[in-house]
Parts: structure tokens; C-alpha cells; sequence
């Protein structure tokens, strides 16, 4: 029974994959033998992933505010949009507040705020900071041993609840009226 309580636990994504590149293989004629050591195709896949996990995190815990805060209430509820011509980039908005989540690169996803649709800052990162620092945070991919790619803030692995809750924190601290 363990077994099968860890199987939940552990991602198959990656072998279903697999099975479909197979099947499309004998259908096409076409095989790619490589894919699997192109860390550009991995970090792509990784990067589209971490941004959905993201977005889905901010969804939860925005929704899960808008209810506290009473929805009734339509400017101090937090709105989330996807950014149109990107695969899946996404900002919350609230007061005039913008914290735009942008996939740069295959390897670097930005983290900012936008202010008054030209000020661009980012959230603070010790107390003592008064406001945060011109520019955006970089979040960036790292590749390991075996393709395993790890997501790094200033060369850290990331914990992506703790990063969802210090920005949305900031962002919730920032646009309040």
C-alpha cells in the first residue's frame, strides 16, 4: 500500500512523453534520438512549467484573498491577466499596481512591479529596505547533472510557495490604498 501512496507522489510526466514521441515515431517515420540531451529543449519544457506552477500557486492564494477581503469590494480585489503574444505570462493588478511574472528566456523568468505604467522596481528583500531596488528580479534555471534543472534566485534554489508568498506579500503591502 506505501507503493502506491508514493507512486502519487512521484511525476510521470516525462514518461508519457516518451511514450507519445514513440507512437508519433512509428506514425511519422521521423525519430529523434537526441531530445532527451538538448538542454535547450529541457529548459524550454522546465520553464513553461515552473511559469504554470507559478501562475496556479498566485491563483490559489489571490482567490483565497479576494475571499477574505470580500469580493464586493471590486478595487481592492487582485486581478490576474495573462499577457497577450507570450506563452504564458501572466501579471496581477491592483491600484494602478502591476507585478508582471515574464518568461525571458528559456533559462529566465523576471519578477517586477510596475508602477503608474513606467516605474519599474523590485520588491524588497530585508526590512531594512524602504522600497525596492530599481529593476526586476531574475530568476534563473540551473542544469545539473542528468538534465535536472533546478530554478535559483541569486544562485539559491528556490522553494516556489516561499517566492509566490514574499511577492504577493510585497505586491498585497504595495497596492493597498
Amino acid at each position: 500500500m506505501d507503493q502506491i501512496n508514493q507512486q502519487k507522489d512521484v511525476s510521470t510526466k516525462w514518461i508519457e512523453s516518451l511514450a507519445l514521441e514513440e507512437i508519433n515515431m512509428e506514425e511519422s517515420g521521423v525519430v529523434n534520438f537526441n531530445d532527451h540531451l538538448n538542454p535547450l529543449h529541457m529548459l524550454e519544457e522546465s520553464s513553461i512549467d515552473y511559469m504554470d506552477d507559478l501562475r496556479e500557486k498566485f491563483e490559489i492564494f489571490v482567490s483565497k484573498f479576494n475571499e477574505y477581503r470580500g469580493s464586493h469590494q471590486s478595487g481592492s480585489a487582485i486581478k490576474i491577466f495573462k499577457i497577450s503574444n507570450t506563452i504564458n505570462d501572466f501579471m496581477l493588478f491592483r491600484n494602478s499596481l502591476r507585478l508582471i511574472v515574464a518568461r525571458k528566456a528559456a533559462d529566465l523568468i523576471t519578477i517586477g512591479f510596475l508602477a503608474n505604467g513606467k516605474e519599474v522596481f523590485s520588491a524588497r528583500l530585508r526590512s531594512t529596505d524602504s522600497t525596492g531596488s530599481q529593476g526586476v528580479h531574475e530568476v534563473r534555471a540551473h542544469l545539473g547533472p542528468f538534465n535536472d534543472i533546478t530554478w535559483r534566485f541569486n544562485g539559491e534554489i528556490i522553494e516556489t510557495e516561499a517566492l509566490v508568498r514574499h511577492y504577493l506579500s510585497e505586491f498585497i503591502r504595495n497596492s493597498a490604498r
